[in-house]
């Protein structure tokens, strides 16, 4: 799975709260989340990014409550994949059960706003084609990759047992 889109810098510690605010917790559906996706840090967000884009930061990015919402928000709003050195357990977890696929880069700090990005989820690579160079990130298992594909767990889930006849 190749993905293409420009690079949205962030720094460490981006906490959900900043990704998706407290205030639009009682909202469930994925479209309206996306309009306030990334309000509590960056109020342009939504008028920069365009549909394949990727969220870059440093360090721990997710962290904070354990809301889904930050991650449908992100994925609602057009993101094909979030790049960071590090991310919050948790928010790893609900990201990949809703089929955003993350990865973690040592070298993320070395993309800058706007780069050109192009990552093959197979094999790990992010090309900055901007800077013409490839970071390395762990690759996906095969099943992961599958799940990611299918859009998330529910999704994978049911084909599963679609496919056993269960």
């Amino acid at each position: 799975m190749i993905l293409k889109g420009g690079a949205h810098k962030y720094g460490a510690n981006v906490d959900t709260d900043a990704i998706i605010p407290a205030r639009y917790l009682n909202v469930s559906e994925p479209g309206e989340l996306s309009r306030h996706c990334m309000e509590g840090i960056d109020g342009d967000f939504l008028k920069r990014v365009k549909p394949g884009d990727m969220l870059v930061a440093t360090t721990n990015f997710g962290c904070g409550s354990s809301r889904e919402h930050a991650p449908i928000a992100i994925k609602a709003a057009g993101v094909s994949c979030v790049i960071a050195q590090s991310f919050a357990r948790i928010f790893f977890r609900n990201a990949i059960n809703i089929g955003l696929p993350l990865l973690e880069c040592a070298q993320a700090d070395e993309i800058e706003q706007g780069d050109e990005l192009e990552v093959e989820l197979e094999k790990g690579e992010i090309n900055d084609i901007t800077k013409n160079k490839v970071f390395k990130a762990e690759p996906y298992p095969d099943f992961m990759l599958q799940l990611i594909s299918m859009g998330g767990l529910i999704e994978y889930t049911m084909k599963k047992i679609e496919t056993r006849g269960v």
